[in-house]
């Protein structure tokens, strides 16, 4: 599990620092597909990721999460917003400075199924990020090849083996090696257990935790599994809509939850213990999810929320710290001060 404290959060220790990150989906209609709309999948999230350190993206399926770890990556042109890196602003980089850029961050696919490409050998696909940011020849790739495999728990032989001969939980040690082919320092995980069956989930995550610690990585894990989040997390990051309502210490955000969203969210992991999840109260969200092309005003989370006053249903609430300077607790709802 991972051990990271308080004393890493320091402005020096900002590895990724996200700013006002916008990114809009165009709807288009009619014969001329003129835009009539758009949809508002990550609408101004600010964070920063601190080097050496997990950091859990959670929340509902359509919250933004994937889009905003994506963008992130510039795999999605923002909308508006920075994304720092190394001190160099990712969103002003030209095409060829992003592509040299890109072989230290790198990303981990949702589905093992659809992000390997079923016509090529394992050995090509891992090897692939090599070719492109033109890294050793072809018998130093081969040998990185193998090493890639060693190191995700598959033998280093099967280089010639193609997919479809993989289970899921393999053919993802597969999407991670590649992730790793080029030695990156920033991996986005973007949901990399959910397609996989629960036996095998544990293990996925064992592996991620144990070359974190091995590599030196830093993670952005995007999931909606808040258990494992919890495990495999060093701080938490709550997002509903578009924004994101909460961001804390791992401990501080899942024993005492300061926005209502968190508090159902964290109401709804299920408990070892039966009599203790007899006495637990489980908080229901009523309602869907609004629209993300056409959120309501004010609090996006009022519509659903137990707590809502006419200042929720008018004011965008400050995304605020209700922690210290040192361990700091962020959080984006009108009637915090209610739960702390």
């Amino acid at each position: 599990m991972s051990q990271a404290t308080s004393n890493v959060q320091t402005e020096n220790n900002v590895f990724i620092k996200v700013h006002g990150l916008k990114k809009h989906f165009p709807i288009r209609r009619g014969v001329f597909r003129r835009q009539v709309g758009s949809v508002l999948a990550v609408d101004g999230i600010s964070f920063d990721i601190y080097k050496g350190e997990t950091l859990g993206l959670v929340g509902e399926s359509g919250c933004g999460k994937s889009t905003a770890g994506r963008t992130i990556l510039q795999l999605f042109e923002p909308t508006a917003g920075d994304v720092y890196w190394d001190g160099k602003n990712l969103t002003k980089l030209s095409k060829e400075e992003l592509r040299k850029a890109r072989r230290h961050m790198q990303m981990i696919f949702q589905d093992p199924y659809a992000s390997l490409n079923p016509r090529m050998t394992v050995g090509n696909i891992i090897s692939e990020p090599l070719r492109i940011q033109n890294i050793g020849n072809t018998a130093s790739r081969k040998e990185r090849v193998q090493e890639l495999l060693s190191l995700v728990g598959l033998n280093p032989y099967f280089i010639k083996r193609f997919p479809h001969e993989f289970s899921g939980g393999q053919r993802q040690r597969i999407g991670i090696a590649r992730a790793l082919s080029t030695n990156p320092s920033f991996i986005v995980a973007d949901e990399p257990i959910s397609a996989l069956d629960v036996s095998i989930q544990a293990q996925v995550v064992n592996l991620l935790d144990d070359l974190k610690r091995d590599l030196g990585l830093t993670y952005l894990f995007i999931a909606h599994d808040l258990s494992m989040v919890r495990y495999i997390s060093d701080r938490v990051a709550v997002m509903y809509l578009g924004h994101i309502v909460e961001l804390g210490e791992r401990d501080e955000v899942y024993d005492h939850p300061l926005h209502p969203y968190t508090q159902a969210l964290l109401s709804a992991i299920p408990v070892p213990d039966v009599d203790e999840e007899a006495k637990r109260q489980r908080i229901i969200l009523e309602g869907d999810v609004p629209n993300p092309a056409a959120p309501p005003p004010g609090c996006r989370f009022h519509t659903r929320c137990a707590y809502v006053t006419d200042i929720c249903r008018q004011e965008d609430p400050e995304f605020r710290n209700m922690g210290t300077a040192d361990t700091p607790h962020m959080v984006a709802c009108h009637h915090a001060e209610m739960f702390s």
